[in-house]
């Protein structure tokens, strides 16, 4: 579905060019257009896809044979047009970039985020022809935005920068351009009080309060229309499930009649019940939305509350400057806004490390000990939800509270922190107990044990390691193994962090490289270096569902990192770098928003919602539907419109995984009418009614 996209681009260029020419410098709006155009070009290049895999470069023999050749045609216009305008104007951006980086600083840049422009593969020779084409193309689109800010007059570069430092500072407000205006900001004017103002220092809530309204919007549709309000990943099928059976008031629920027709993914069976099990501190908050009837909206809203918290924090470790710039960049980033369109966990777990942190700050600020209370309890619900993340996010905010890198809280506050942590984290022990019968045995680790083998899911390093999935690189876990999943997980980051044509980690490895660490961004690189850890001794990187999602905890200290390093380069360019990273963001929206959203979570990994549609259709009422295919994307897909009772008066849907199984379920449905459904995996396409409705004694039968 990829090759949609391209013309879509192509026509947002068009309409870039036709309406904003008479308003921009004129060399700045074509390589802007030349920018958006080129990223498309490459992101057609790329094999991604509805696929569990990392996302390449095609071969370069199929790159020259399967590519379009108008593709091509644009890589190879954007190569000779950028080095005719690098060769007028690369002294001019050397000198200005000289000012920040000494050369070897600059090479060391360049290189660091050129290793990361690709993957590792099964082949060296290919993986080292890939880097070096995905490096080439990262930094034609560099050079490329590069080029359109060197183009700026110096009197527009001086308003603009003028009115960006302004919007940033809190001082003004955008406004859209208008014909023959060379700006877009104005004065704020009279504001109107927000509910939010106690959260907020005096004027500012409503700049946070519009980003968040903004993350929530985009990752509903995202939701809606992607996603089409259906879980894709087995894990988001269990913890739906999970959710409806907590807002149903249960832990678990009666067996089915024939247990193997109804097995999916993390679904357990003890006797005459069954129960899913992962923690049950993320399905605990989806439940509030199963009620509601909008479990889908459960992670926007998250995303949004996020990205008002995540300003709070910025703007007490940071300036206003940087604290908006922040959030400006959270706004933008595919990495953070495709996770809230999800069902997971991962944002509710920022939730809790951004909760914790802020009570943290307050602890400090009051001295009063509730404060402390509520950073340990954060850290401690953050285990239930995930349990690693959980102990990392404590132990950075126990680390935090005994005085490294601030100011101690007292006696009363560290006792206050670790009894909340306690208290919050020992919550599952019962859960533990009621369901394995052990405070200390997760139904998580019972249920690898039994369908994998002992130690599957085990931490640390060992030859047993592992569930045997595809894209695990080895059996078992080794130091070479988590090597090669920091790389997979490096790499994802800077994919999906910005989304920008040019890496995503560029003004990180820019603040590195420059060694202007300052203050606050000890904290963040202690936090990067916490998650890196403590996922170095876990055998899966996560596998390429959004992103380096098992990084996550990442993404604030990514981006308040990365907005360090624009602010240290827009210092020294005047304004340009600024400019540079709106271009990137706009590029961003346009191309590879909807690029991954069309070509990768539509239908990703073959999980729709056609049965939704289908019962519909077909009335199908109080019957048993019988589904075709593979345990995923087949039945798991089917499974989550079961009613929670499979002897409800509803559709019953059970998986049709071999003749015997058929002929149990068969027997213990004999009363419905039975309808026949093929899978994706069986049609190649969507589900399919087969036949039906037919008498159960019928098909048995048969």
């Amino acid at each position: 579905m990829s090759a949609f996209y391209l013309p879509l681009s192509v026509a947002v260029f068009l309409v870039f060019l036709s309406r904003i020419t008479d308003r921009l410098p004129w060399r700045f709006a074509r390589w802007c257009a030349l920018a958006l155009l080129g990223q498309a070009a490459a992101l057609q290049m790329i094999e991604a896809g509805p696929l569990m895999r990392y996302q390449h470069f095609k071969p370069p023999g199929r790159l020259l044979t399967e590519t379009p050749p108008a593709v091509l045609a644009i890589v190879g216009l954007q190569t000779l047009l950028v080095a005719v305008g690098l060769s007028r104007r690369w002294p001019a951006i050397r000198r200005e970039l000289y000012r920040v980086l000494r050369p070897w600083q600059l090479l060391g840049v360049v290189l660091a985020i050129s290793v990361f422009a690709a993957t590792v593969s099964h082949e060296v020779p290919r993986y080292l022809t890939e880097v070096a084409w995905a490096a080439f193309v990262q930094l034609l689109n560099l050079a490329t935005v590069m080029l359109a800010v060197w183009a700026l007059p110096d009197d527009v570069l001086m308003r603009w920068r003028k009115r960006l430092d302004a919007f940033l500072d809190g001082r003004r407000q955008f406004r859209p351009l208008k014909k023959g205006d060379r700006g877009g900001f104005e004065g704020r004017g009279r504001r109107r009080k927000s509910p939010l103002a106690p959260f907020f220092q005096r004027g500012e809530q409503w700049f946070p309060l519009t980003a968040a309204l903004w993350v929530i919007a985009l990752a509903a549709v995202l939701n809606v229309y992607a996603y089409e309000r259906h879980p894709h990943i087995p894990d988001e099928v269990a913890y739906l499930t999970q959710a409806r059976f907590f807002a149903a008031g249960a832990l678990t629920m009666p067996a089915p009649p024939v247990p193997e027709a109804f097995d999916f993914y993390l679904m357990a069976f003890s006797g005459d019940r069954w129960y899913v099990s992962p923690p049950p501190g993320w399905p605990a908050v989806l439940a509030l939305g199963v009620l509601l009837g909008v479990p889908w909206l459960v992670n926007p809203v998250l995303g949004g509350v996020n990205v008002l918290l995540a300003y709070r924090l910025s703007r007490e470790l940071y300036d206003a400057h940087t604290a908006r710039l922040v959030v400006l960049l959270l706004c933008v980033s595919p990495w953070y806004v495709f996770l809230g369109m999800s069902f997971m966990t991962h944002m509710f777990t920022l939730t809790c490390a951004l909760v914790g942190a802020l009570a943290v700050v307050r602890a400090r600020a009051s001295g009063r000990a509730r404060w402390a209370w509520l950073a340990g309890a954060s850290g401690g619900v953050a285990t239930v939800i995930r349990p690693l993340d959980g102990l990392v996010i404590g132990g950075l905010l126990g680390i935090w509270a005994v005085g490294i890198g601030g100011r101690r809280l007292s006696f009363t506050g560290l006792a206050a922190f670790a009894g909340g942590a306690v208290l919050a984290a020992a919550t599952v022990l019962p859960y533990n107990r009621h369901l394995t019968g052990d405070a200390l045995r997760a139904p998580i680790q019972a249920y690898t044990d039994e369908h994998f083998h002992p130690n599957a899911n085990a931490y640390g390093f060992g030859p047993e390691r592992g569930m045997g999935w595809a894209i695990d690189p080895n059996p078992g876990h080794t130091p070479t193994d988590a090597l090669i999943n920091a790389d997979l997980n490096t790499f994802a980051i800077n994919v999906e962090l910005f989304g920008w044509g040019s890496g995503s980690l560029l003004f990180v490895a820019l603040l590195l490289g420059s060694l202007e660490i300052r203050g606050s961004d000890v904290l963040m690189l202690a936090a990067l270096a916490a998650v890196f850890v403590a996922y170095f001794f876990y055998y899966f990187s996560g596998g390429p569902d959004f992103g380096a999602r098992y990084w996550f905890l990442m993404v604030l200290p990514l981006v308040v990192l990365s907005a360090r390093g624009i602010v240290l380069l827009d210092g020294a360019l005047h304004g340009r770098a600024l400019v540079a990273v709106l271009v990137l963001a706009a590029s961003a929206l346009v191309n590879f928003f909807p690029w991954r959203a069309i070509d990768k979570y539509h239908h990703y990994l073959n999980m729709r919602p056609d049965m939704r549609a289908l019962a519909e259709r077909y009335h199908f009422g109080r019957s048993l539907i019988l589904v075709h295919g593979d345990s995923h994307p087949d039945y798991t897909s089917a499974a989550t419109y079961n009613p929670l009772d499979v002897r409800a008066d509803a559709p019953v849907y059970a998986w049709d995984r071999n003749p015997q199984v058929r002929a149990q379920v068969l027997h213990a449905y004999a009363d419905r009418p039975v309808w026949l459904v093929d899978g994706p995996t069986v049609t190649g396409d969507g589900f399919a009614v087969v036949a039906g409705p037919l008498p159960a004694a019928e098909l048995a039968g048969r």
